[in-house]
């Protein structure tokens, strides 16, 4: 079934926050309707909005303009700006899920925007203590661990981290289609008797769940090579932490490759025999096939995206966004916090 079977499932996008202004937004969001039958309601200023959809030559209806005057950029306070900047693109997306005329929004800006917006037009599910940002981390066999929390929540307690891991476990389920998903929570060795108080308490806790929980993980855990791991919780202080390490060394793997790829003619000839790996392992590693970051234990879908998204990147969010509704994630993962948490 393709992502805009149903004419009800519209994903909004704010179009004006993005590194690179509304080219790539609009871009991604013509391809998902193009080639996914996407339904889209684009946020922002809509005569620079329709502008960019004529250059497309999208004229279709299954994207809808809604304008919003104002933009929340990086610079902004996340929480003052979402009160004060109340025709923000985000705000408009945020309140177009709150009023049921879309499911999800998506949005490369502000991610402190993005959080303030989404709480405080949509709100918590019930019995959703603290929503969390769940980032999915490439992994050696092709798939992806879900961190989660990647930085909504600095300080936590061990109850938030029990909520963490049934919301991620619903994600790595529904959306990244692991069938019984194992859950780690991260420390600083695998032995029970590592990790601070709040580790400890949470790992008892997390014994209780009715799911694969494996234990104690570390960090080289994440990618694969070590012990087997789909979903892995810990606070938002760690997961920000480790994603920005994760980013650093990535870009810095290629980048040294590229030069000394270039300091020789021997080491050009060999990279073009080597190209096909190059670009599969570049493949696997590229964060635009999947989108965004979802933030979890909201009312509603939220896709929070890398500010400098390629269309490549807002075309996948929208597709995870309607897959959230196709699937019923949302609701999914309010059952699940009734149940377990």
């Amino acid at each position: 079934m393709s992502a805009g079977t149903s004419p009800d499932l519209w994903m909004a996008v704010d179009a004006m926050s993005g590194d690179h202004g509304p080219t790539p937004l609009v871009s991604g969001t013509v391809n998902a309707a193009r080639e996914l039958d996407a339904h889209v309601l684009l946020v922002g200023d809509e005569k620079i909005l329709n502008a960019e959809l004529r250059r497309h030559g999208y004229s279709g209806p299954n994207i809808r303009v809604v304008h919003a005057s104002e933009v929340i950029t990086m610079e902004d306070s996340p929480a003052m700006a979402v009160r004060q900047k109340k025709d923000a693109s985000v705000n408009v997306a945020a309140r177009l899920v709150a009023s049921g005329e879309a499911l999800g929004f998506f949005s490369p800006g502000n991610t402190g925007a993005s959080m303030a917006a989404a709480l405080a037009h949509m709100g918590r599910l019930p019995g959703v203590k603290r929503p969390a940002i769940a980032t999915p981390i490439p992994r050696e066999d092709g798939g992806a661990t879900v961190l989660l929390d990647s930085g909504a929540n600095v300080d936590c307690k061990p109850e938030y981290l029990v909520q963490f891991a049934i919301m991620g476990e619903v994600y790595s389920r529904e959306i990244m289609g692991v069938i019984n998903p194992k859950i780690g929570l991260i420390s600083n060795g695998e032995e029970d008797t590592k990790g601070n108080e709040m580790t400890l308490a949470a790992l008892n806790k997390l014994r209780k769940l009715p799911y694969d929980f494996v234990g104690n993980v570390e960090g080289r855990d994440l990618y694969g090579t070590g012990k087997p791991v789909h979903v892995v919780v810990c606070d938002g202080f760690v997961g920000n932490i480790m994603l920005k390490s994760i980013e650093g060394l990535a870009k810095t793997i290629f980048s040294s490759l590229k030069k000394n790829i270039n300091a020789s003619a021997i080491a050009q000839g060999g990279a073009l025999l080597m190209k096909p790996a190059f670009l599969a392992v570049k493949k696997r590693m590229d964060y635009a096939t999947y989108g965004g970051a979802p933030l979890l234990g909201v009312a509603g879908v939220c896709i929070i995206g890398h500010g400098s998204s390629s269309a490549k990147a807002v075309r996948n969010a929208i597709r995870v966004g309607l897959e959230f509704g196709q699937k019923s994630v949302t609701q999914r993962i309010a059952d699940n916090i009734k149940r377990f948490a």
